[in-house]
This record gives structure tokens, C-alpha cells and sequence, in this order.
């Protein structure tokens, strides 16, 4: 189980980024849009952390998917310097920040769906408990294309930001596999470590 001090820091962190990104992001109306799931996930941890406490991978991993999408939302996908620099050292077409955005999209959720399964022991490990986080990861994929095309729709040329898609016709395609390549990843190589965390939680939070 996570320390206080150890998850106080996370916190101090996370929200240390949040300012920095604050300052004059590329597009403040794409700031707010992709910022808002770090906005929302901040209050509600804290909110539920008495009753249900998280693993300590789960908060690790939650900190590390708030800083990427807080980054995206300072500059932009399309403008992440670091995306810019693997278009450069490896020949690469476009800006792929924002498949690290996808694959992450897919890697962390995924254990945060694995631990509430469990935990409330909807599944037990095995098969199907695999299967059905892939299956919550790809539905959370697409769901995450629907409101950047029902963005798009409303915000017309403000959204464009937003989408992303750097003029590439199989950019939805491409961030839905991403984001299920991370699912499968985040559970084959963190499944073991997940299950001995889950095993170390107290009977009051929720633990198998």
C-alpha cells in the first residue's frame, strides 16, 4: 500500500505540471479539453482514497497518464517537442506524441479496470478477466474518437487542435489500436505485480 508521504508527493507533482501546463498553452480551448480528465481524476482520488484506496501501481501509474496528457494539453499533440524529436531520429512521417497518448490511453486504464474487477470481484484472474479489460480498453478508445468527432462538429475549425490527426485518414484507426496494444501490454507485463499489490490491501478497501 502507498504511503501518504509517497502519494502526497505524486499529487505535488502532478499538480506542479498542471500549473506549468496552465501557462500559455498553444490553444487554451484544446488545453481544456484535454487537461479535463487530469481536472477530474485529481478531486476524485482524493475524494474516494478514505474508502477505496488504489494500489500503489495504480497511483504510480495514474500520475505518469496525468503528465502526458497534461504536456499534450500545454503544446498541442501535433507540437510536443519530444514528438518532434523521434520524427527526426527516426524517420518518422509526423508527430507520434500523441500515439504515446493512445498506448497510454490504453496501458493505465486497463490496470485500473483489472483492480475494480477484482476487487469487487466481478472476475477472478484468467481468460476472461483479460479479454473483457481489452474489451473495456477498446470501448474507452472509441469513446474517447466519438467526442473528438462531436467536438469537431461543434467547435468546427477550434477543434482542430483537438483532433490531432496531422491530415492522416487512419488516424482514429491507429489510436484505437494503440490504445489496445497498451491494454494487452500494461496486463502481460504488470499482471503479477498488480495481483501481489492487490493481495497486500486492507479487507476494508475493497481487497480480494
Amino acid at each position: 500500500m502507498i504511503r501518504n508521504a509517497e502519494l502526497m508527493g505524486l499529487a505535488a507533482l502532478v499538480l506542479g505540471v498542471t500549473a506549468w501546463s496552465w501557462q500559455q498553452p498553444a490553444d487554451r480551448l484544446t488545453w481544456w479539453l484535454e487537461a479535463l480528465p487530469v481536472l477530474i481524476a485529481l478531486p476524485l482520488l482524493a475524494t474516494t482514497r478514505a474508502r477505496f484506496p488504489l494500489t500503489r501501481l495504480a497511483y504510480w501509474l495514474i500520475a505518469v497518464h496525468g503528465i502526458v496528457l497534461l504536456v499534450g494539453a500545454h503544446y498541442t499533440y501535433a507540437r510536443v517537442p519530444v514528438g518532434f524529436w523521434m520524427e527526426e531520429a527516426f524517420g518518422f512521417a509526423r508527430n507520434h506524441y500523441d500515439r504515446i497518448g493512445h498506448l497510454a490511453q490504453g496501458f493505465i486504464p486497463a490496470i485500473l479496470a483489472r483492480e475494480i474487477l477484482l476487487r469487487h470481484r466481478v472476475l477472478m484472474p484468467g481468460g476472461w478477466l483479460f479479454f473483457l479489460v481489452c474489451c473495456f480498453v477498446l470501448a474507452l478508445a472509441a469513446s474517447y474518437e466519438l467526442i473528438e468527432w462531436w467536438t469537431a462538429v461543434v467547435a468546427e475549425q477550434g477543434a482542430i487542435a483537438f483532433l490531432g490527426t496531422q491530415g492522416d485518414p487512419w488516424d482514429t484507426q491507429w489510436d484505437m489500436l494503440f490504445a489496445l496494444l497498451g491494454g494487452v501490454t500494461a496486463q502481460l507485463l504488470l499482471g503479477r505485480i498488480h495481483d501481489r499489490q492487490l493481495a497486500r490491501l486492507p479487507a476494508r478497501g475493497g481487497a480480494r
